[in-house]
């Protein structure tokens, strides 16, 4: 006999629906469902999406509504796999056998975990953010398929065995500038995170900037976005760097009218020459920008 789906009320889908988002987090219910995915299936979730749409913030935001401790991995170039397991911290041991301070012969004292080690050895479940991973080179996706398949990884000084006590739950953030590996990808739960719309950008902004005077605001947004919409630009301006403008305006008392003729601080939204040489020579050339949604289409309303 098949089974009809649990309903709402009933325990099993309780569960899955552990995360809710925050309130100082403002996550589309696909985001939402992509973490309540991970965790239901205990996978590590992947998450793509361009800089400066709340990528690294996630993981915050899911140990806050979990209520889970927060571990954090921030991968470098330089990034080796094994640094996120543990380090042999041979410098301490040569000076310590050279000064006579502690036991040289005790390796395990000079072991010190990683990022990894450290959840897989928390006595409680933990959230780890391994931000940014393709930052590394193309093989440390791979390099820590098993450690977090198996959940468990070999000190090979001492050859003890570190064993995950809870699992944790994984988020890994991606600015997409290299691809990787398909047997990485297919451990995964996958979510890209788009750009906000302007309806998702006011409550973004109201979290930030709940007192905002809203004829402000409207001309705030209006400028993002008609300056995202830039060809010319190399760069875009992201959330985090309007959150910040929006900062700086408001210090500065500048006025709605103000910003219906000129962009202040254009600093604090582009950042590199070329692009602001781009809206200065379009400007210099006569060029107005748009008073109203309304002139860009009205679709982003």
């Amino acid at each position: 006999m098949k089974s009809s789906p649990p309903s709402p009320a009933s325990p099993s889908f309780s569960r899955f629906e552990r995360f809710q988002g925050t309130s100082g987090y403002i996550a589309s219910s696909a985001l939402v469902d992509a973490v309540n995915c991970a965790l239901a299936l205990e996978r590590p979730l992947l998450v793509k999406g361009e800089p400066g749409t709340g990528k690294t913030l996630l993981a915050r935001h899911v140990a806050e509504g979990l209520g889970l401790p927060l571990d954090a991995w921030h991968i470098k170039s330089t990034s080796k796999a094994v640094d996120g397991l543990y380090v042999y911290d041979t410098v301490q041991r040569l000076n310590d056998a050279r000064f006579g301070d502690g036991n040289v012969r005790d390796i395990r004292s000079y072991i010190r975990l990683g990022p990894l080690g450290r959840v897989f050895t928390a006595t409680s479940r933990q959230v780890l953010l391994i931000d940014e991973i393709d930052k590394a080179d193309l093989e440390f996706p791979n390099d820590i398929l098993r450690e977090i398949d198996e959940m468990r990884f070999t000190v090979l000084e001492t050859g003890d065995e570190v064993v995950a006590i809870e699992r944790p739950m994984v988020i890994i953030t991606s600015n997409n500038e290299k691809e990787l590996p398909d047997a990485f990808l297919r451990r995964c739960v996958f979510h890209f995170i788009d750009f906000p719309d302007v309806t998702q950008m006011r409550e973004i902004v109201a979290v930030h900037h709940p007192n905002v005077e809203k004829t402000l605001l409207e001309q705030v947004l209006l400028k993002f976005y008609w300056l995202r919409d830039q060809k010319e630009l190399r760069k875009r301006p992201s959330t985090s760097e309007l959150i910040d403008w929006i900062t700086a305006l408001v210090r500065a008392g500048i006025a709605p009218e103000r910003l219906e003729a000129e962009i202040p601080f254009m600093g604090a939204l582009l950042k590199n020459e070329q692009d602001t040489r781009a809206i200065e020579s379009f400007v210099a050339r006569g060029g107005k920008t748009p008073k109203s949604f309304g002139e860009m289409g009205g679709a982003r309303r």
